[in-house]
């Protein structure tokens, strides 16, 4: 293909060959993944999952009461197109600024940059299915620990809770749940690790795909919560909350020993 005749002479070449060799390497990082470095990209994995497991419980969730405080006269429909929109940007948010970081000749830790990415997107979207539970009168049963394992098996899974299993709300308890959410979270992340080739090239490319996926994400939890949803009369405390002490949340326990 000839090069951009209004380009500068430099431009033609180097600028076309250095974008062609980030990509490259990022393919081929991804490459070795899937070959015979693929022990330690799982390995990387499992780290990132296990920092996400650790992470869910701690994440503020906003309770209905709050949500419909903060923005007033909604219908269910409206509030959720709120949150998935706040979420939406948040994610691109993420997503602009490791995609920013991978235009450097030399990407700085690009490890480091790729768990940045999944764990920054992981917590605002387990945030916004939280509370998009909240908007849909689907709240868990159990203490804030289980309903943060709870929240986060919805993500892995892409679905909403099935608040009528008891064993869906047990996923703090026991190595072997652990084990099984790890799983689950590494599959998942391996499979949008295609995605990632592209997303590394540049912000704009990065905070379009973290919009879209999340976007896409949220169509299908709230599909599945719409088929179980609970009108908002049926609810105890779900009328607006008087918010004078700042934002109202379903807050995460203390850490032990703090």
């Amino acid at each position: 293909m000839p090069a951009d005749p209004t380009a500068l002479p430099a431009e033609r070449t180097t600028g076309a060959s250095q974008e062609r060799g980030r990509t490259a390497s990022l393919a081929a990082m991804l490459g070795r993944g899937a070959g015979r470095g693929g022990g330690r990209v799982r390995a990387g994995l499992a780290v990132i999952a296990d920092r996400i497991i650790d992470l869910a419980p701690r994440i503020p969730v906003r309770d209905l009461a709050t949500l419909r405080a903060q923005f007033p006269g909604l219908t269910p429909e409206d509030l959720a197109d709120k949150l998935v929109a706040g979420a939406c940007n948040g994610t691109a948010t993420v997503g602009a600024g490791v995609g920013a970081a991978a235009m450097l000749p030399v990407p700085p830790a690009m490890p480091a940059e790729l768990a940045a990415e999944v764990t920054g997107v992981a917590s605002v979207e387990i945030k916004l299915i939280a509370e998009l539970h909240e908007v849909y009168g689907l709240r868990p049963a159990g203490n804030f620990r289980q309903r943060g394992m709870a929240y986060l098996a919805s993500w892995t899974e892409e679905r909403g809770v099935e608040i009528t299993k008891p064993a869906t709300l047990n996923f703090a308890l026991g190595m072997q749940m652990r084990r099984e959410l790890r799983q689950q979270i590494m599959k998942r992340t391996l499979r949008n690790l295609p995605n990632l080739i592209p997303f590394m090239i540049g912000a704009s490319v990065g905070a379009f795909m973290n919009r879209r996926d999340t976007r896409k994400l949220a169509d299908k939890i709230r599909k599945d919560l719409r088929t179980k949803q609970v009108s908002w009369d049926a609810l105890p405390d779900s009328a607006p909350a008087a918010l004078t002490d700042g934002e109202r949340t379903v807050q995460p326990p203390p850490p032990a020993g703090g």
